[in-house]
């Protein structure tokens, strides 16, 4: 099946396109579409963390469970919403630990293509997702698939800080070898976990680990 994909994760993933669950999956979301479903985000962006961070440019790993399903608000980055849009409350909060982490001052501009291009890869574990309807295509393959591209990172790279925020992201953790990689845990930032997100210094830390291996730290101001 050829999937329009960059083309390093195109040939990484190459045998997970041709698999029945991936081409039962693609077969459900034409059928959605035809139906009139509004699917999220558009269907240019669902790659859209993997054009924007080539695998041999990954350095950080920050996993999402699965896209906005308000109008507008997906864009295929994890957290990630358009210029333009409100930041949701769960990012107010990624914004505000680093500010409290990092001693900076954030613009509150919701749209994290400046990290995905620096090497984070903001990965959801769902890529679509019906409008309105949250976790709507959370059982149809996609998290098959974003479990082979955390396998594959974890066997074919080393030294990534992968971010766990979460039970859901935590559960990610058996696929990743903690011999090669970096795994850093928190609870979720949503203002659900009542605040138990504050003070987990991620990005201090993400920071640290990418120096002591000789990277070039993100620059996590927006």
């Amino acid at each position: 099946m050829d999937v329009k994909i960059e083309q390093s994760w195109k040939d990484a993933l190459s045998e997970e396109f041709g698999k029945p669950y991936f081409e039962s999956m693609v077969r459900l979301l034409h059928q959605e579409k035809a139906q009139g479903k509004v699917i999220y985000p558009p269907g240019g962006a669902i790659f859209r963390a993997f054009d924007l961070t080539p695998v041999d440019q990954v350095k950080v790993v920050i996993l999402g469970q699965d896209p906005y399903h308000g109008p507008g608000q997906a864009m295929g980055l994890s957290f990630s919403v358009p210029d333009g849009i409100p930041a949701p409350p769960s990012l107010k909060n990624i914004f505000r630990e680093i500010e409290q982490d990092l001693g900076i001052r954030m613009s509150g501009r919701p749209n994290l293509e400046n990290w995905a291009r620096q090497g984070v890869l903001l990965l959801n574990s769902v890529l679509t997702v019906l409008a309105g309807e949250p976790a709507s295509h959370s059982g149809i393959g996609w998290q098959q698939f974003t479990d082979a591209v955390i396998r594959y990172l974890s066997a074919n790279r080393e030294g990534i800080v992968f971010l766990l925020w979460g039970r859901f992201a935590q559960e990610k953790a058996p696929l990743i070898d903690p011999a090669k990689h970096h795994i850093l845990t928190a609870a979720h930032p949503s203002p659900l976990a009542r605040g138990a997100f504050f003070g987990c210094r991620h990005f201090s830390k993400t920071n640290q680990i990418l120096l002591s291996e000789g990277k070039t730290p993100i620059n996590w101001q927006l």
